[in-house]
């Protein structure tokens, strides 16, 4: 997820055409029953028997456990908890959500039971700063913690060694692209074709975006923004915002470089639709349904947001290809704030919710790619296809792209610096023609007077 940017107003219900039906795996399947959190079917110790208690998941775009568009999975802990109601608080915007999650945590005051937690931020939560406000989940809840990838628990380990959140889902990266819009531009449509045209190279993408901006339909762009162009490519190099010693180094780093390199000349060479992802007056997410551009860097999660904003008159209109080079953007965690009235309960249901077999199930129906080892390679993830995208071999394409995924050293400040490279930077450029020299001044400006290193 998320992120953000992180991932990320991601809610949907997307139905999985698997070859062994989803539901006989989320529900048989031995290799996705073996979280602690999830060994008795959902029915915990709990507040079982206890008073009636409201347990508050705050989160920012999209988990897919709700029960209006996601996999109903609260309502489904809900009926084997029957003194448990669960409510979730919803924001859009990852990095005001953080902003917001930061505030709440230094007064102890206004926090959900449970909180999401997005990667780049997730530094900046085990730092020693932070860590003492998070329960360990290694040692309450019951979650098992051998069931997820080993680098996604070492992402939310503290330095003595305490797991404050459990991993929902990872990032992997692909393109998406508007086959119409290819067509009409005298691009290739078939996704091995597409995928062709720029693989290995983040440059033979901008090549094929000059291709399209030749004959592009009137009215359209070839990506969707510049600063999703950046976060693609910088999610694809292996130094980023950090050193090796998790130290923010961003000037330095030939990851940001060459990332910030690529969507300035995307912006000046008018490549993109000069859109702000995940903005609040709902600008980009309508481009989508009246398809303004023709691609969009597509971690997992992006997929569930084509298809609510495309819309059902858009439904097999868009298709996934590799991306130029694997990466991994976003993934996100669950965390519970030490100071709840609930925690023992929190941490059980995050436990649940993180577990292999409600991987599955959000994986079914939102398309993120699950956290846990044996969710990733089962049947239910490798073999799915995704109706709204045709015949994609949605699985495949995605946990191909998961294998080649080598995780960057990540700092506390990643997320922050990310946000003013791209919303303060690189829009700046495309949005209102600042020079790049001087927008780089100004995040360098950004960086110095807000973060106190």
């Amino acid at each position: 997820m998320r992120t953000s940017s992180s991932r990320r107003g991601r809610g949907r219900r997307t139905v999985i055409n698997v070859v062994a039906a989803v539901a006989v795996v989320s529900t048989g399947a031995a290799l996705l029953t073996g979280c602690g959190g999830d060994g008795d079917n959902g029915k915990g110790d709990g507040a079982a028997g206890g008073k009636q208690i409201t347990l508050r998941i705050g989160t920012f775009g999209s988990f897919g456990y709700d029960d209006a568009t996601g996999a109903k999975l609260y309502a489904e802990y809900e009926k084997t908890h029957p003194n448990i109601k669960i409510e979730e608080s919803n924001v859009a915007d990852a990095q005001k959500y953080w902003d917001t999650l930061k505030l709440r945590l230094s007064r102890n005051s206004g926090l959900a039971d449970i909180q999401a937690l997005e990667v780049g931020y997730i530094a900046e939560a085990t730092s020693p700063a932070m860590a003492d406000k998070w329960a360990d989940l290694g040692k309450t809840g019951g979650a098992d913690l051998g069931a997820f990838l080993d680098w996604k628990v070492k992402q939310a380990t503290t330095a003595d060694g305490k797991v404050i959140g459990l991993g929902t889902d990872i990032g992997p990266m692909a393109i998406c692209y508007n086959k119409d819009l290819f067509a009409q531009a005298k691009l290739p449509t078939d996704r091995a074709e597409v995928s062709a045209l720029w693989a290995g190279d983040w440059s033979k993408f901008m090549a094929a975006g000059e291709t399209y901006k030749k004959n592009a339909p009137a009215g359209t762009a070839f990506h969707d923004s510049a600063g999703g162009l950046f976060n693609a490519v910088i999610s694809s190099e292996a130094v980023q915002y950090a050193n090796t010693k998790g130290e923010l180094d961003y000037e330095n780093s030939p990851g940001v470089k060459k990332a910030w390199d690529t969507a300035v000349a995307a912006a000046k060479g008018e490549l993109t639709a000069k859109l702000r992802q995940f903005d609040e007056k709902g600008t980009w997410n309508a481009a989508f349904k009246n398809s303004k551009f023709a691609t969009v860097a597509c971690p997992s999660w992006m997929t569930g947001i084509i298809k609510d904003q495309a819309g059902p008159e858009n439904r097999g209109k868009w298709d996934i290809a590799a991306p130029p080079v694997a990466g991994n953007w976003g993934g996100s965690f669950l965390a519970v704030p030490k100071s709840g009235k609930h925690a023992k309960e929190a941490a059980e249901l995050a436990a649940w919710l993180t577990a292999p077999a409600q991987h599955a199930k959000v994986f079914a129906v939102n398309g993120n790619i699950p956290s846990s080892k044996d969710t990733l390679a089962s049947p239910a993830v490798q073999d799915a296809k995704m109706p709204y995208f045709g015949d994609t071999p949605i699985g495949k394409i995605y946990s191909q792209a998961a294998a080649g995924v080598t995780p960057a050293p990540i700092s506390r400040w990643d997320g922050q610096v990310k946000t003013f490279l791209t919303d303060n930077g690189i829009l700046d450029i495309e949005q209102r023609g600042t020079d790049p020299a001087k927008a780089w001044e100004n995040v360098r400006k950004l960086v110095n007077d807000k973060i106190d290193r």
